[in-house]
């Protein structure tokens, strides 16, 4: 998708041996250099960057293990939300109020947005000094073409941008973390290529040393995401029992009105200010765990980093530094998951029965969630799509 951004301190924590992909490194790079001319970088610079290249042994092993994919969300937004962050993100942007007002004002972000995106990222730019975090991204990210193949064009796309902003920077790379997110708010080559933006008016762009470079970039990207000035990204609301969870699809938006008639509420008696906005419902954690109406802007988030938990933790966060509360409903924090063998024998089975033609990755995202929702309806159960250990002995009893 757009971008690999929320592994710092998944770095920080792993203990990662490199993988060894059957062709050599140097032979990768001799074969890649005709498709980088190809897509636009100068081959005299591609020769000079990748002479005496060698894999960089900090970049991890790139199965699919990041945390947003694999951690139960509440586990997520704790670690990444923390009082301390939220404290810290209050006085950061009160240091730097002018800056985010002027900011919001030409682009139109919600300044907050920003905040929690230079929070979640770089810790409001505490680990942009850390080097054994923040590296030349040349490096690691032909390490990361070389390693994986499954988002091959993806890879190739950002170590190609890569070379050409070294190439533009005189032969030095720039530095970013082991996925090649560049800076404060940390975005990656391709998107520093299209949506770079001076934000300090110096004439250059410099997403690492300087915040209004970064923070003009983010909101210039997100614009173009398609965020919405105004717009709030979702409200925490209660569901009634009776409520058809089929309906929680984000493939069509619907107005909040449509919800409303079907008794869905605000939290905490608050109310909804314009019932004509479209929305979607959420469902994270199923029946019993907090449930939300989220708007195109959340939309967004994902597409600044696909993950759910990632752009809920942003948009939780976003309400935390303007001074908000926790979430009203608490989370099943006692649920019981399935582990990566049987997550992909869940997909396997909702493809045995015909609700599920995605990949068999074990990666349980919304088109998992809303095929084992089909299951569940079949059967005449609560159609939450809700994936824990009990939906992968059902699955499994039901493909015997």
């Amino acid at each position: 998708m757009f971008i690999r951004l929320v592994a710092l301190i998944w770095l920080a924590l792993a203990a990662p041996i490199l993988a060894q992909p059957a062709e050599s490194f140097d032979a990768f790079l001799r074969d890649l250099r005709h498709e980088a001319v190809a897509a636009g970088v100068n081959a005299g610079s591609y020769d000079a960057i990748t002479q005496n290249l060698t894999p960089d042994p900090r970049v991890p092993n790139l199965v699919e293990t990041q945390p947003e994919f694999t951690t139960p969300i509440w586990d997520y937004l704790d670690r990444r939300i923390s009082a301390g962050r939220i404290e810290r993100g209050k006085a950061a942007m009160a240091r730097h109020a002018d800056l985010f007002a002027a900011i919001g004002r030409a682009y139109g972000v919600d300044p907050y947005v920003l905040g929690a995106i230079w929070g979640m990222e770089t810790d409001y730019g505490a680990v942009l000094s850390n080097d054994s975090l923040i590296r030349p991204i040349v490096r690691s990210l032909a390490t990361v073409a070389w390693q994986r193949r499954s988002r091959f064009a993806e890879d190739k796309a950002d170590f190609f941008a890569a070379l050409k902003l070294t190439a533009a920077n005189n032969g030095v790379s720039p530095v970013g973390s082991w996925a090649g997110a560049i800076g404060h708010l940390q975005v990656n080559p391709s998107n520093v290529l299209a949506h770079s933006t001076d934000g300090d008016g110096d004439g250059r762009v410099d997403l690492h040393n300087s915040l209004p470079d970064a923070l003009a970039t983010s909101a210039v990207y997100l614009r173009r995401l398609g965020y919405q000035p105004g717009l709030d990204w979702g409200f925490e609301v209660l569901v009634p029992q009776s409520f058809d969870y089929l309906l929680a699809s984000r493939e069509q938006l619907r107005p909040i009105s449509f919800f409303a008639e079907r008794g869905i509420s605000r939290v905490a008696g608050r109310q909804f200010a314009d019932l004509s906005t479209p929305v979607f419902l959420y469902v994270p954690a199923g029946k019993d765990g907090p449930k939300f109406l989220m708007t195109t802007n959340y939309l967004v988030f994902k597409g600044y980093n696909f993950s759910d938990s990632y752009a809920m933790a942003v948009a939780h966060l976003t309400d935390r530094l303007k001074g908000g509360g926790p979430y009203v409903t608490p989370w099943p924090r006692q649920t019981q998951f399935p582990n990566l063998a049987q997550r992909q024998a869940i997909q396997q089975a909702l493809k045995q029965l015909g609700h599920y033609d995605g990949a068999v990755d074990g990666r349980i995202g919304p088109i998992t969630q809303a095929a084992y929702a089909r299951f569940q309806a079949q059967r005449g159960e609560v159609a939450d799509g809700f994936v824990t250990r009990a939906a992968y002995e059902a699955l499994s009893a039901a493909t015997r």
